[in-house]
């Protein structure tokens, strides 16, 4: 996702056209555009509702700030299993693809 925040949207062009969204998270409201799916960033927002609601639950006495801390932690550890499962799974395509290849001649 291509994100121009209101900021530094008078600095930057992009390509494609952006389109505008407007979300509140935690509270926030956030203006930005985005080359990206309205439906996705509803998604994506309502993971994370969710799983900060499951954080504040095991986690009551820790601050907002440490919270999204710890929210920020897994979904970045998340992010980096997928990435490897992925590159894996490519090398995995690859040993395959040699073998058939290695076969049909």
């Amino acid at each position: 996702m291509k994100v121009l925040s209101n900021a530094s949207r008078s600095t930057q062009s992009a390509p494609e056209p952006m389109q505008s969204h407007n979300l509140t998270v935690f509270g926030l409201e956030l203006s930005f555009k985005a080359q990206t799916d309205p439906d996705h960033l509803k998604r994506a927002c309502l993971l994370l509702e969710e799983r900060f609601s499951r954080l504040s639950q095991a986690g009551g006495h820790l601050s907002k700030e440490k919270l999204l801390a710890y929210l920020a932690l897994a979904l970045a550890a998340d992010l980096l299993h997928l990435q490897d499962e992925k590159q894996e799974a490519s090398r995995r395509i690859e040993e395959l693809l040699v073998k058939i290849e290695g076969n049909a001649e």
